[in-house]
């Protein structure tokens, strides 16, 4: 019996990298207009913000259905393997609640459905933790605690250009987006039990992310028993000066970087840069 694990596209896990990880992909999907795209198959993330760009409305984001986690979930069930799986923080998304209910469709109690808190870079962590524990031959459900403490304590924040694709995505209140906008501050978000916040700005690229910087202080001291991680929507200069920054504070080693995909950024818009990291 093994241990199948399951991830949904806001981890930004490509397909080839899942496969070489041995994780699958439920894609969420972006709509613009009536033309429905599935992430990470039918639209490739610099299509999106071409499209993104040229688009007179919003683009829209859907969740899988519960036919999208079942097949894999009974799968699973006839060889008898465990599943773990790691999704977008319920609050931004129903794709919890169709694992959910494809779960109890599928009448098997060896399936884990973890609420991970986050998105994007913190999704990613928590898929790679869960791989890197299946490879040490941890049980499924040693993983599952590791990962339920685990979540509590990643810091997820980001600098946004704006927040006008977050309040007209429903995702935060207009007197929120005001505030944030006001004398082209950059707003500095965080997102803490699957709830984004605003949690500082300022006036230009290089002194958000020394607030960022000085945030991090406030947040809690980075754990290097984890891996810290960046990310950027469209284009990667502020995630790599971001980068740069927190990796000279903090004399850290290697650290990746990686774009975000189209259903987050349909929310956050191009020009934002993200730092993920547990804190101790």
């Amino acid at each position: 019996m093994a241990i199948q694990i399951i991830t949904d596209s806001t981890s930004d896990i490509g397909r080839e990298e899942a496969e070489k990880m041995g994780v699958t992909i439920v894609p969420l999907k972006v709509l613009f207009g009536e033309k429905e795209y599935r992430e990470g198959i039918e639209i490739t993330m610099d299509d999106f913000y071409q499209k993104l760009a040229r688009a007179e409305k919003l683009p829209t984001t859907s969740q899988p259905a519960p036919d999208d986690f079942l097949g894999h979930f009974q799968k699973a069930k006839e060889v008898g393997d465990s599943v773990i799986v790691l999704l977008i923080a319920g609050k931004f998304s129903g794709t919890t609640q169709s694992a959910v209910i494809a779960k109890e469709i599928a009448e098997y109690d060896a399936i884990y459905i973890i609420d991970s808190l986050t998105a994007i870079t913190g999704l990613r962590l928590l898929v790679e933790h869960a791989v890197k524990l299946r490879e040490q031959h941890w049980e499924a459900e040693k993983i599952v605690a590791a990962l339920e403490k685990s979540k509590d304590r990643i810091v997820l924040m980001a600098m946004v250009d704006t927040l006008e694709y977050l309040h007209k995505g429903g995702r935060l209140s207009k007197s929120s987006a005001v505030l944030g906008s006001l004398l082209r501050f950059k707003p500095i978000l965080s997102v803490k039990d699957g709830v984004i916040g605003v949690v500082g700005k300022a006036r230009g690229t290089n002194k958000g992310i020394a607030r960022m910087l000085e945030i991090m202080e406030e947040m809690g001291e980075i754990d290097p028993a984890y891996p810290v991680t960046f990310g950027y929507t469209a284009e990667d200069s502020k995630g790599l000066l971001l980068k740069e920054k927190v990796t000279e504070k903090y004399n850290l080693g290697e650290t990746a970087i990686y774009p975000v995909g189209c259903v987050v950024g349909t929310h956050v818009g191009p020009g934002a840069c993200v730092i993920t990291y547990i804190r101790k």
